[in-house]
């Protein structure tokens, strides 16, 4: 016990090199603190009087990385709102049902022809249809790519799938979390669930005037104390309701994206959120035994290949629905094909329900291949382009002036 701070200040430490090699190396920190738990932590060997094993501080470690996870949906859902959704188009919900269904379905047929039980088979489905918003985000802005034709669909199809991400997790949690054994008592579960959900669309939507002038508090230090505390009560709340406590967080941002405040709690918000959420990562890798992924190797291979092929063909369907040319959709599927903290946390939410143990390091294998061919894969969408394009031919078919050239 005398040793904590020291342990979780050596961790936060170790965190920060890893974060700063990921940085020189233009990558996604995200594999480099998975990485990172899975060498230290308990399999790790004591090298005099630093101990790297983290033993007596990985339930501190833990919960500050289960913090990570809600500032880090809390943030999602600032970033996302059911009005901005509808003004986006038919385009986007389009490009994002085609991008969540071909995902879902695959997956889903992946899990259960791979031999697993229903329900850890669905939660295989819903690893494999959530990309890495953060990555995606940091791909477009590092490739220059943000005033691309393309650019304003993906976005809206990330957008999407963090709508599908906060359905699926509350059904889930319902089924997973809520102890129904009947089908009576499985339908009462994902109705609360649903149920809950909808009371923080209603609250957003017809509260907006109330938090409002609830959130009017001049002074930034008494601001961010009650955003916080209202975030630790709805999560612990919603956890007591049997909906996992990150889609608590997500339905508060939810509904707070819909006030005039949004942007300022946002902007307080970033700093937590970076900083929780790499111990939420390195947390993660820390409850992993390197040895255990021997097993999870084939099922992440197979995985990865059905979700590159699910992603080219629905950035190549959606690209070409909203009339881009067959180079800017192909430019769709290879910048979405990113996974990272979702897939992380909806394993978390299949290992908080006691599914089978092979889920995690098999997502973790899925994200590390994922995290780090996504960008690669982006970057090289030219070269990806013109191999299939001698295949498809392609460049034969007449393409949209205003979408030629995009690179």
């Amino acid at each position: 016990m005398d040793h904590i701070i020291f342990e979780v200040g050596t961790a936060l430490l170790l965190i920060a090199l890893f974060s700063l090699i990921a940085g020189k190396l233009r990558m996604s920190i995200i594999p480099f603190l998975i990485v990172l738990g899975m060498l230290v932590g308990p399999h790790a060997p004591e090298l005099g009087f630093i101990d790297l094993t983290f033993v007596g501080s990985q339930e501190v470690i833990s919960f500050l990385g289960k913090i990570g996870v809600l500032f880090l949906l809390f943030y999602v859902g600032l970033e996302f709102s059911v009005s901005k959704l509808v003004r986006s188009g038919r385009k986007i919900v389009f490009g994002g049902s085609v991008y969540v269904i071909l995902n879902f379905v695959l997956g889903l047929g992946f899990g259960l022809i791979a031999g697993f039980p229903i329900y850890e088979a669905l939660m295989i489905a819903g690893m494999m249809s959530v990309s890495s918003t953060a990555i995606v985000a940091k791909t477009l802005v590092d490739l220059r790519r943000t005033g691309n034709s393309e650019t304003e669909l993906i976005l809206g199809m990330v957008l999407f799938d963090d709508l599908f991400l906060a359905v699926f997790l509350s059904i889930m949690s319902g089924l997973l979390l809520g102890g129904g054994t009947t089908v009576l008592g499985v339908l009462t579960s994902v109705g609360i669930s649903v149920g809950y959900m909808l009371l923080f669309f209603l609250i957003g939507n017809r509260g907006r005037t109330i938090l409002n002038r609830l959130l009017n508090i001049t002074s930034n230090e008494i601001f961010i104390i009650v955003i916080f505390a209202i975030l630790f009560f709805v999560a612990g709340f919603s956890e007591k309701l049997h909906v996992a406590e990150a889609i608590g967080a997500l339905l508060l941002g939810l509904a707070l994206s819909e006030t005039e405040h949004s942007k300022r709690i946002e902007h307080l918000v970033v700093p937590f959120r970076d900083f929780f959420g790499a111990v939420f990562f390195f947390s993660f890798g820390l409850g992993i035994d390197p040895t255990s992924l021997g097993g999870a190797v084939g099922y992440a291979v197979g995985a990865v290949v059905i979700t590159l092929i699910a992603n080219i063909a629905a950035g190549m369907i959606a690209g070409r629905r909203a009339g881009l040319s067959h180079k800017a959709s192909m430019n769709i599927g290879l910048t979405v094909v990113a996974r990272g903290e979702f897939t992380i946390i909806v394993a978390n939410l299949a290992a908080a329900a006691g599914l089978a143990s092979m889920i995690q390091p098999f997502s973790a294998m899925y994200v590390l291949i994922l995290a780090i061919a996504g960008p690669l894969l982006a970057k090289e969408s030219k070269h990806i382009y013109a191999v299939l394009n001698r295949i498809f031919g392609w460049s034969k078919a007449k393409e949209p002036l205003k979408h030629r050239g995009t690179e």
